[in-house]
């Protein structure tokens, strides 16, 4: 029966491309085989109309016998897996008899058995994950819409049907969490050596992402229309991971995500002498769905500083990708991520840790935390990364607005960084280009409030730096409201700054040469969602090298601005949605709530006494100054302390769609030996070819 069904698929259809993306053909894995052997191939074709139920005979559609069959083969005896002492299965009728949990394929979760590697075995793995996550690909080919539709392959696989969904869960997760591409550390290695772990590891890690994303179907319907008797179609892979509640296998995961996300940043003495993985954006969205499917590991992760190790890897790969446009989904994952670890309190205590780790990262000089390294890197997306970031700029500040009531010490570095900030998204050629942008200035002004009015103590640097540019705060409490600034600002004298806003602009989808891309286009269904405020709720919980940094971040972003000017003619009328145009009204109406309360106060109480230091003393070194600000208070003379609040990511249906894409995309393009998809009617996201 088979040997016919090829026969007739090969008639059915005249090429492999309409065989994978022809919306009839599809139906053709779930018609009844059929039974007949006397006819012609060609005329027995089942019928494309037919639903996913079993024949008349009884005879099961032809996905599940081919899903049963990849499944068996995967725990498979001498072809898959080491054969046992006792006695296997002696033909291939023999494999549905077999207890597959005896057949984990590593040891870690759930199973404490170490296998003896052996690549063959491993490129078989590779070669039926493969077949599955073709299988499961039916995601390409259907619109980027929220309305996700029911994909079949995934629900069986998913399903209580899948009786070896358990081991090979296990399977799956126990090979990706203890693979170490470095081995034993042996120089140039990968280059003498062939690894077959390494493409196992990676279809791996695809594939679980693939499942764990995916939503059952409640029900599934057969031919006649009766419901299943199955009912509520679970994903078992979901409950399997959240289920894991184990100190010890929470660590075996942790560590094993730890060492490949921190791989890319190995340096040794000796060029190119260390293996590096190519699949760590898959690891990232592997890492959300493992915090998202599975609270207990989330808090796993925060208790301890090893949620420094996750961080340092992520701040990197934003830094690296920060100006490729073809790496924005990168971004905004990353982004993503922090944003929901910032939602703990355990995260903003971790950050006080010092820095030290040696990253190959072009930014200032510092001594300091692991907060300061996160804002100085912040600090360089936003000013020097690319036009297509601005949608997440108020993410990135939700962060740092999480973080700042514990972090006990800024350095002078950072301090500088969030100054600068502060006064590029206050000028008011900024603040009145968009309908959102003065929603920045009340970020930093919140992460200013949270640092006075509960780490004073430990942070006179910060303290010194907002005396020194008092002037910022004057001006936006002095912010002009008549309709000839208000309609059209003074832009020349904006222009140190505003360069910033060159990411309101829209861009053109742009994509690397000589490479194969997805445009941009693929990771806007969902982004301003994502980053939009409202989908995050809330609940109560040395300085010359800076200045010359950002004398050269200025200059940078002064370049882009003049060439995002020459396309717009009318900055103080574009916003994302259409015609702006602000009125002074609209101005007064989010003016009057400015949080300067704090800081004008603190203003108040502290430059007198500083100018006063500095004129009886005569003093021209800084340090002195700082030392003053160590040792005072502003015990009973600031307002009343506000309640922190914290800003914790809620998910959607446009951030899941969203999720959605990104993956597809990125498994699309690491998937070229073979290139399974290429050359077929990927309507997921639009894709763009160059020379």
């Amino acid at each position: 029966a088979v040997e016919k069904l090829v026969a007739a698929s090969m008639t059915a259809c005249s090429t492999p491309r309409e065989q994978i993306t022809d919306s009839d053909w599809r139906g053709f894995f779930w018609s009844s085989v059929p039974a007949n052997t006397d006819e012609d191939a060609a005329s027995e074709i089942p019928s494309m109309t037919d639903g996913p139920g079993e024949g008349p005979d009884g005879a099961q559609p032809l996905a599940k016998s081919l899903l049963n069959a990849m499944l068996d083969l995967l725990f498979c005896p001498d072809f898959t897996v080491p054969r046992h002492k006792k006695p296997g299965p002696e033909t291939p009728d023999d494999l549905p008899s077999i207890d597959s949990c005896e057949y984990i394929w590593e040891a870690g979760v759930g199973f404490a058995i170490s296998t003896p590697a052996n690549p063959q075995f491993d490129r078989n793995r590779t070669e039926i994950l493969k077949l599955l996550l073709t299988c499961f690909s039916e995601s390409l080919y259907l619109p980027p819409t929220t309305d996700f539709g029911c994909n079949q392959w995934l629900d069986y696989f998913t399903s209580s049907s899948n009786r070896h969904a358990l081991p090979l869960f296990t399977s799956l997760l126990n090979t990706v969490c203890s693979y170490d591409p470095v081995g034993y550390g042996v120089p140039y290695n990968h280059l003498m050596f062939q690894d077959a772990r390494e493409p196992l590891v990676e279809i791996a890690v695809q594939l679980l992402i693939v499942v764990l994303d995916h939503e059952p179907s409640t029900i599934s319907v057969d031919r006649s229309g009766e419901h299943d008797s199955a009912g509520v179609n679970d994903n078992l892979f979901c409950n399997y991971l959240s289920r894991i509640h184990r100190e010890e296998d929470f660590t075996f995961i942790l560590r094993g995500v730890i060492v490949l996300l921190n791989n890319p940043l190995l340096q040794t003495y000796l060029p190119n002498s260390c293996k590096k993985i190519g699949f760590y954006q898959e690891l990232l969205i592997f890492l959300w769905k493992v915090c998202d499917c599975n609270k207990k590991f989330l808090y796993y992760v925060l208790k301890s500083s090893d949620v420094l190790d996750i961080l340092v890897p992520i701040l990197y790969y934003l830094n690296d990708a920060r100006c490729d446009p073809a790496r924005i989904g990168l971004m905004h994952i990353g982004v993503f991520i922090l944003l929901l670890l910032s939602g703990e309190r355990n995260f903003g205590v971790r950050l006080n840790k010092p820095f030290s780790a040696k990253v190959p990262m072009d930014l200032p000089v510092f001594n300091g935390t692991h907060i300061d390294f996160l804002v100085i890197v912040f600090h360089k997306v936003i000013t020097t990364g690319h036009q297509r970031l601005a949608p997440i700029f108020d993410c990135l500040l939700t962060v740092l607005v999480n973080v700042s009531p514990y972090s006990k010490t800024l350095s002078i570095v950072a301090s500088n960084k969030l100054l600068h900030l502060l006064e590029a998204f206050s000028t008011p050629w900024f603040l009145f280009s968009n309908n959102s942008n003065h929603h920045l200035v009340f970020f930093l002004l919140e992460v200013f409030n949270n640092v006075i009015q509960y780490q004073f103590d430990g942070n006179a640097h910060l303290v010194y730096t907002i005396i020194r540019k008092r002037n910022i705060f004057h001006q936006l409490a002095n912010l002009p409201t008549d309709p000839s600034t208000v309609v059209k600002p003074n832009k020349k004298e904006d222009d140190p700054v505003n360069a910033i806003t060159s990411g309101t602009s829209g861009t053109k989808s742009l994509v690397s040469p000589g490479t194969d891309g997805i445009s941009g286009g693929q990771y806007q269904s969902g982004t301003e969602s994502a980053s939009d405020p409202n989908n995050i709720s809330a609940s109560d919980s040395d300085s010359s090298t800076d200045d010359d940094a950002s004398k050269a971040g200025a200059a940078s972003l002064k370049k882009k601005i003049k060439k995002i000017k020459k396309k717009s003619p009318r900055f103080d009328s574009v916003s994302a949605d259409g015609h702006f145009t602000p009125t002074p009204e609209w101005v007064l109406s989010w003016k009057q709530k400015l949080p300067l309360q704090t800081i004008m106060r603190m203003l108040q109480v502290l430059v007198p006494q500083v100018e006063k230091i500095c004129i009886d003393k005569g003093l021209t070194d800084e340090s002195e100054i700082l030392k003053f600000l160590q040792h005072g208070t502003l015990v009973g003379l600031l307002p009343v302390p506000h309640p922190i609040l914290i800003r914790k990511y809620q998910p959607n249906s446009a951030t899941t769609m969203w999720f959605r894409t990104y993956m597809w995309g990125i498994i699309y393009l690491r998937n070229y030996d073979p290139p399974i998809w290429y050359d077929t009617n990927v309507r997921l996201f639009e894709i763009q070819r160059t020379h």
